[in-house]
């Protein structure tokens, strides 16, 4: 099955735009800045600008741009924060995008039944500002303030996954712009339910070529009496892979447990100046509980690190140390960026069964060896998920050539070892290849899919599903 497109004419884009700036006024901008602002997110800067970016403000709104731009075949691309890695907000035949970052409403919240539903634009740390009054808290952490809507549109994960789970188990339901206009809500309040097809899961990581997200209703969580961070060291980034592996087939029931290697920890240092570290393989780790709970997971870890050389612990019990460490890791990337100065970066995003993760990462490791890039492994290991970090000179063709060369291996590593390709950061435009490998023959009932509930493929088209 194909879902080649075809750049809209000149003409039928103008006529669009136009159309949008009378509706929108002013929310429908086209100047060079924003729409420069809006055709990439993190990761790799290759950039695709949209011919217009409007600002939405209601599901309504969100339908009638979609209603327009189907009518005229022109593409639409969802936007949140623009914190995603794999390309999936270039503009890659322009169109109109859709900044949802108008739509910060937090509309109700369940205390008793321990949910809420917010729109789109609410990022993570807005919700947890807002709920902090009704001692909730919504769990999912990648790292960056993502949307929600963003957060939901990739199936994001981040460091928190071990013990709480990814976007996928965490989201009731959603409202969705379907790509003729429609708006349809999906799920319920319900833990469960056998009613029909599974929609709710089908638009959880469908990275805006389905139709657009534009209200999510979330689990939430009691905040913890007790939490507790605190790091060991290794001397072999192996001993600190094995003890992950030990902890989770033991059952510890971790909040955080995080890896960062030789290279990435130096890196942290320096960018984040945590002092009394030493540049070796680090496990960043985080217990949630009662005190009694604490500390019996705390006495359990220190067995297990204690059997691979693992050093002391060092602790961070207030929440201002905990932050500090926390947003050290989280800014592993940008650290990694100011460690080769004048380089750019990519990130891989491997996740294995717990019992191969030692072996993907070595392997993962060698191929870095081989090529003689300067690399950095991080990642939350605790189900499996591990990032490497890839930087190159991007005025060298040969490094880039070579960046290229070792995410394509690392990726195809994973998969043969029973893994994925992207445990969390999606497909975007950087994994359409590893996609197919992955999946085989699966992949063209995706595109069924895709092609029965977007027929013109307007949809952020190009991203996720391979168009052959």
């Amino acid at each position: 099955m194909n879902l080649t497109f075809e750049r809209p004419t000149e003409t039928s884009v103008a006529t669009t735009v136009e159309a949008l700036r009378k509706d929108f006024g002013d929310r429908a901008v086209t100047t060079h800045a924003i729409r420069e602002q809006h055709s990439h997110g993190e990761g790799l800067q290759d950039a695709g600008m949209p011919d217009v970016v409007v600002f939405p403000e209601t599901n309504e709104e969100v339908a009638s741009i979609v209603k327009l731009c189907n009518q005229a075949r022109i593409p639409v691309i969802a936007f949140g924060t623009g914190t995603s890695l794999e390309g999936h907000l270039k503009a890659l035949y322009g169109g109109v995008c859709i900044d949802m970052s108008r739509m910060t409403k937090v509309l109700e919240t369940n205390t008793e039944d321990l949910d809420c539903r917010v729109q789109a634009g609410v990022t993570r740390e807005q919700l947890n500002t807002e709920i902090r009054h009704t001692g909730l808290f919504f769990p999912i952490d990648p790292g960056a303030n993502a949307s929600i809507g963003g957060m939901s549109a990739t199936r994001a994960s981040g460091t928190n996954a071990v013990r709480y789970g990814t976007m996928r188990e965490n989201i009731l339901g959603l409202t969705v712009v379907t790509p003729d206009g429609r708006i349809i809500r999906t799920g319920t309040r319900a833990r469960k339910s056998s009613a029909g097809y599974d929609l709710t899961r089908l638009y959880i990581g469908s990275e805006g070529t389905l139709g657009i997200i534009t209200e999510i209703q979330l689990k939430l969580y009691g905040v913890p009496e007790r939490i507790s961070a605190a790091v060991c060291q290794f001397d072999g980034l192996s001993n600190a892979v094995n003890t992950v592996i030990t902890a989770m087939q033991m059952s510890i029931p971790m909040a955080r447990i995080e890896l960062l290697d030789a290279v990435q920890m130096d890196a942290c240092m320096k960018y984040s100046k945590l002092e009394g570290f030493a540049a070796k393989p680090t496990l960043f780790m985080e217990f949630h509980g009662t005190d009694a709970y604490v500390a019996e997971q705390i006495e359990q870890m220190k067995a297990i690190t204690a059997d691979y050389g693992g050093s002391d612990y060092r602790f961070a019990d207030k929440q201002e140390d905990r932050s500090k460490l926390w947003k050290a890791r989280h800014d592993a990337y940008w650290a990694g960026m100011a460690y080769c100065p004048g380089k750019q970066a990519f990130a891989t995003d491997s996740c294995v069964p717990i019992s191969r993760l030692s072996d993907c990462i070595a392997a993962a490791k060698a191929e870095v060896d081989k090529s003689g890039l300067v690399c950095m492994i991080v990642g939350h290991v605790g189900d499996g998920n591990f990032h490497v970090q890839i930087t190159f000179d991007p005025n060298d063709k040969d490094e880039r050539a070579r960046a290229d060369k070792v995410a394509e291996r690392i990726a195809h590593i994973a998969i043969e070892m029973g893994g994925t390709c992207t445990g969390e950061h999606g497909i975007g435009i950087h994994k359409l290849d590893a996609l197919k490998v992955e999946h085989g023959e699966a992949v063209d009932v995706m595109r069924t899919i895709k092609k029965a509930l977007d027929p013109n493929n307007i949809m952020n088209p190009g991203k996720t599903i391979p168009m052959t």
